[in-house]
């Protein structure tokens, strides 16, 4: 082979590396994880990135105060505390398979963006919480 071939080979695999991480990292930060909450618990690393939980809504677990739901998913012989702002989708109820995404605190409670909830076979959004004179209570 002579050297300009060579060259060009190289700089066309570096390139595609190159291009490969930039893909790789990209992904990684907007990839969120289904997990259970022995895995969530058992992560010291869950609190720093965005997670998937998902489990069962503990019976007799679900407090409502104001816009605020507190509720515990339980799975695999473990339970994690959820928090959620605003009202869960309709058909959330205790004993009903539900997957919420957010953070786990430093304090061990996990809190929720948006919580899915099982209907049938699949699984359905949260609304969007209230914004505006809504949220404080204002016109209807």
């Amino acid at each position: 082979m002579n050297r300009p071939r060579i060259g060009r080979i190289a700089v066309v695999a570096v390139l595609l590396a190159a291009g490969g991480l930039l893909v790789t990292s990209a992904l990684q930060d907007t990839l969120t994880y289904y997990r259970t909450p022995g895995e969530v618990l058992d992560d010291p690393e869950a609190g720093r990135r965005p997670t998937r939980l998902g489990g069962e809504v503990v019976p007799g677990s679900v407090r409502h105060d104001g816009d605020l739901v507190t509720f515990r998913l339980g799975g695999d012989g473990h339970e994690i505390t959820v928090t959620q702002r605003g009202m869960p989708p309709e058909t959330f109820r205790e004993g009903q398979g539900a997957i919420v995404e957010g953070r786990l605190s430093a304090g061990g409670v996990f809190e929720s963006d948006r919580v899915v909830v099982q209907h049938g076979n699949e699984y359905g959004p949260s609304p969007a919480p209230p914004s505006g004179p809504e949220r404080a209570g204002g016109a209807r």
